[in-house]
């Protein structure tokens, strides 16, 4: 038996775990690592969020960050749909960690400057 950090996210975010492929397919070199991702991440993550718009994966309601309700009361922050009440984001910081867990399909558009600006 291994080692392993105990689970400290909540209970919606726990979700078992996926069984591996058999054989996982060989792409040829089609594929990058996850860590090709971090530098377009970063644009995303670094802009001014009050811009923001999100979209509500449950009604499809539209808007910006500021419009949608949000209820940081908790041990995380719950940001929920204006129109049908849904919750579209949940975000825990922990001292070590960020969990962002955005359910139902909901969309989150941030405007970036265009690269090199």
């Amino acid at each position: 038996m291994t080692w392993q950090e105990p689970d400290v996210r909540p209970a919606f975010a726990r979700r078992p775990a996926a069984e591996p492929p058999a054989a996982a397919p060989v792409m040829d070199g089609l594929h990058l690592d996850g860590n090709a991702l971090a530098g377009p991440l970063s644009r995303l993550f670094a802009p001014e969020m009050t811009s923001a718009t999100v979209r509500c994966g449950a009604c499809g309601l539209a808007g910006p960050l500021a419009a949608a309700r949000l209820y940081a009361h908790a041990p995380g922050n719950v940001l929920r749909c204006r129109g049908c009440g849904t919750a579209v984001l949940r975000l825990i910081v922990a001292d070590d960690r960020i969990h962002l867990d955005m359910p139902m399909g909901t969309a989150l558009t941030v405007p970036v400057p265009p690269a090199g600006a």
